[in-house]
């Protein structure tokens, strides 16, 4: 299996994250990118190779126009501003105060585009965000080009990233603009499988009113689980997407045994859906020693993870997500690779 990835993902490195009433280094650092070098390096993988350039086409499909031109100008504004921190959203249109109408000032526009303070932008954030989007539109190409798989190791990662909001350290929707370059190849139906353990809301909001993309997401609970809003098994598509979206909410603890039974249950939906291409976001934060989850897998369930998915038998691309447990992200990340590819 390929793997693509680009070193400018070290542009995006805040020195701050807000978690539990304090600014900590953020739990999504350039150093879990290197982890998983290293392992792909310990099991005989080729050597990644960069991406291409981005096109912006894919991903002005996904994204709405206002949206990208924030990410683009938004240091330059923050910065003619007066602001010498980096960018962290102090206030927000909550319920009853939304006219849909974006604030001129760039606090206030920082606080319309962002969905939490947790993800800070830096001068760096937008050229990182466009590599990682590269990165996933390149292992997109290699896929629809004939490969069985590919592996897009992407940072910063993309499934909480909506049409029009960044949050949960994402910027660009990174398996959503991939999905819709299937599409674009000519594939009726496209599948993604988050098994991320934070709900793939970005790619959720997305996809909604679709039919021609499933959203198959195995998460933690909404109402114990960020992102907490969205994500309960009655959210099932709307319009020409009902159907089409489906979550499987977990409860604290929750161990392989009841995951897998999840996996296997989405697993059967994807394959009555019948698609032509599967996109995996890849988050590897189910871990049972991650520091912001709360499921009890092992490393040895990710290499029988990606077993149940190379069942599927479909061209696949893997898209790198969450994982917070630093040291065993490679471990992780790659023993889901061999699975699927010793399947």
């Amino acid at each position: 299996m390929k793997t693509v990835q680009s070193d400018d993902h070290r542009l995006h490195f805040p020195q701050g994250e807000l978690y539990g009433g304090e600014l900590v280094t953020p739990f999504e650092r350039p150093s879990r990118v290197e982890h998983v070098l290293n392992r792909l390096r310990e099991r005989g993988f080729p050597a990644p190779v960069g991406p291409g350039s981005l096109d912006m086409g894919p991903v002005r499909r996904i994204h709405a126009p206002d949206f990208l031109e924030f990410l683009e100008t938004g240091w330059s504004e923050w910065e003619a501003a007066g602001f010498k921190g980096e960018m962290i959203a102090a206030a927000f249109p909550a319920r009853r105060m939304h006219t849909g109408r974006p604030p001129v000032n760039i606090d206030g526009k920082l606080g319309y585009y962002a969905l939490a303070t947790e993800t800070a932008i830096t001068g760096g954030t937008w050229g990182a965000a466009q590599a990682s989007c590269a990165v996933a539109q390149s292992a997109q190409r290699l896929v629809s080009g004939g490969e069985r798989a590919a592996f897009a190791l992407c940072r910063p990662p993309g499934h909480h990233a909506t049409a029009d909001m960044f949050g949960g350290y994402c910027f660009l929707n990174n398996a959503a603009v991939a999905a819709e370059m299937f599409r674009l190849d000519g594939a009726k139906r496209v599948a993604i499988l988050d098994v991320d353990f934070h709900h793939g809301n970005g790619t959720q909001d997305i996809f909604y009113n679709r039919g021609d993309v499933l959203f198959v997401s195995l998460h933690g609970a909404p109402e114990h689980a960020f992102p907490y809003f969205l994500g309960y098994a009655d959210e099932t598509g709307a319009g020409e997407g009902e159907g089409a979206n489906l979550n499987y909410p977990m409860p604290p603890g929750a161990a392989y045994d009841r995951w897998a039974e999840a996996l296997d249950h989405g697993i059967g939906k994807i394959r009555n859906f019948a698609p032509d291409a599967l996109v995996v976001s890849l988050g590897v934060d189910a871990y049972k020693d991650d520091p912001i989850s709360f499921f009890k897998l092992t490393s040895a369930d990710f290499m029988d993870c990606g077993r149940r998915i190379a069942a599927l038998g479909l061209p696949t691309l893997f898209c790198m997500e969450g994982g917070y447990a630093i040291a065993e992200i490679g471990v992780n990340a790659v023993n889901v690779l061999e699975g699927f590819e010793g399947a």
